[in-house]
């Protein structure tokens, strides 16, 4: 008759082994990288799983439907794997060298967020991660015990951020970032699910205190309160989840920002304390901070892929990235801009299209008069007169 193998809790001398396969996570941790760790329980998420109900019937995912399809996995890890019986979250550093808000800005540059100026982090982060499971389990074999794992970065349906918050590694802060007293906020997570009995760390302390730096610099008011993000303001969402037009009230607030947004993270005390990102995968490409952006209008899909080859950019295609470009150029005031926003009048996609439109407004208004008289009542697209308009 078949035998059920032994979990870490019935074998003797459990306390000394967990330490042990705990010492291992940490020592591996170090090693490849990782500026912290902490073990949470799967049963934990009680609150956290109130608050994603809240965010949901709020309608704050905006077009974010998965969100809401996969709810009953997010809020509770033991729906997602039954045999999860501990959760290792584990942090890895990617701040920039200097504060994005400390530096100069120049109208003719756009802004691309810190985490997204060199490769994609979810490779990188799980390629480590399995790395620290496989020795986890070979050694909780070598103690007579067999386990499993999954790995997990970012892109399952798992709340890492409240999963960081009981294991201890970070508190939520009140942009709903995961932020440390050691580490600050710039840092991305991981986590490791594993069918072994692991000791369980204490929920981390809130230390926000009475500040509300993140929420009163959010240029878009995406914070109904401490804690809670309607996304669908959220800048980062509007350039990058966001598929269509972005709507007009916050296209002047998006400023020169292209792809995502670091104001409530820059603007934290906390990150006084954060470390620069240490792994050269990580560090930014020089041709990606404040790159020009006469230079981003004019790619093609060809020369878009290349730059962005390997980065987070990637992922939201050329289309959206040049609408995103586009409004940045409507926001410089510089008219030198002018003819390339001509230019992109004859793009294929109407949502270029539009934001091109919207562009040329801001900057020559007189143009603008002079080419909606024109172009208006030969555009095919709706959305595109409503520009013209």
């Amino acid at each position: 008759m078949a035998t059920t193998p032994p979990v870490l809790s019935d074998v003797p001398g459990t306390p000394r082994r967990a330490a042990r396969l705990r010492a291992l996570i940490e020592r591996e941790a170090t090693r490849l990288g990782f500026s912290g760790v902490g073990v949470a329980d799967p049963a934990g998420l009680g609150a956290a799983a109130v608050d994603l109900d809240r965010f949901l019937a709020a309608g704050f995912h905006g077009s974010m439907t998965w969100m809401a399809e996969t709810s009953e996995r997010r809020r509770d890890p033991r729906v997602l794997w039954p045999e999860v019986r501990s959760v290792v979250m584990l942090a890895f550093d990617y701040g920039p060298a200097e504060n994005p808000l400390a530096a100069e800005r120049d109208p003719r540059c756009g802004e691309i967020s810190v985490y997204a100026r060199n490769r994609d982090y979810h490779e990188l982060i799980k390629g480590r991660l399995k790395e620290i499971a496989a020795k986890l389990v070979a050694e909780a074999r070598r103690s007579g015990v067999e386990g499993d794992v999954k790995v997990f970065v970012d892109t399952a349906p798992v709340m890492e951020k409240a999963l960081a918050a009981i294991s201890g590694l970070a508190w939520t802060g009140k942009n709903t970032l995961a932020t440390s007293r050691r580490l600050g906020s710039w840092f991305f997570l991981g986590a490791i699910f594993t069918t072994l009995d692991l000791p369980v760390d204490e929920p981390a302390r809130d230390h926000c205190g009475s500040c509300r730096r993140c929420l009163d610099v959010c240029p878009t008011a995406a914070f109904p309160a401490p804690r809670e993000i309607d996304a669908r303001r959220c800048i980062s969402y509007l350039t990058i989840e966001h598929a269509g037009p972005i709507p007009l009230e916050f296209r002047a607030a998006l400023g020169d920002r292209i792809y995502g947004c670091d104001d409530c993270l820059a603007v934290c005390p906390w990150n006084s304390f954060a470390e620069p990102a240490g792994e050269a995968k990580l560090i930014a490409r020089p041709e990606l901070v404040r790159p020009s952006l006469a230079d981003l209008v004019a790619l093609d899909d060809a020369g878009f892929r290349a730059l962005f080859a390997g980065s987070p950019v990637k992922r939201i295609g050329h289309a959206r990235f040049l609408r995103n470009v586009l409004i940045a150029i409507g926001n410089s005031g510089v008219m030198d801009f002018v003819p390339v926003v001509l230019s992109r009048l004859e793009n294929d996609d109407p949502m270029v299209r539009g934001a091109a439109v919207w562009a040329l407004g801001r900057l020559d208004p007189q143009r603008f008069s002079d080419e909606a008289a024109r172009r208006a009542a030969s555009e095919p697209d709706e959305s595109v007169r409503a520009e013209w308009a």
